[in-house]
């Protein structure tokens, strides 16, 4: 059984930064796509930044230069650093897998608060 349990979300000022942390069980992130994404009320989901199966990295325009993904392979969790953040990134963040073999996952999301 697959699970992706995400934490590091909260109430942070603007300027701000949080860590996203995935952890994953059932399945490796290592030789997957991997990705965070976030949904703010009354939008939909968009995707925020991404490791493809190689390794290469893509980021939305609005939070490049500011976050940043990665991964511990040895760990088998994913993170999200985010720097210099503002109120519109305040949505749920949600931790996503894609395996070819496997089929797509996603963790049950964690809580970004972005206000003074």
């Amino acid at each position: 059984q697959v699970q992706l349990v995400e934490s590091g979300g909260g109430l942070v000022q603007p300027g701000g930064s949080l860590r996203l942390s995935c952890a994953a069980s059932g399945i490796t992130f290592a030789g997957n796509a991997v990705a965070w994404y976030r949904q703010a009320p009354g939008n939909q989901r968009e995707s925020v930044a991404s490791i493809s199966r190689v390794g290469g990295t893509n980021y939305a325009e609005s939070v490049k230069g500011r976050f940043t993904i990665s991964r511990n392979n040895a760990k088998n969790t994913l993170y999200l650093q985010m720097n210099t953040l503002k109120p519109e990134d305040t949505a749920v963040y949600y931790c996503n897998v894609y395996s070819a073999i496997r089929g797509n996952y996603w963790g049950q999301g964690t809580q970004v608060t972005v206000s003074s």
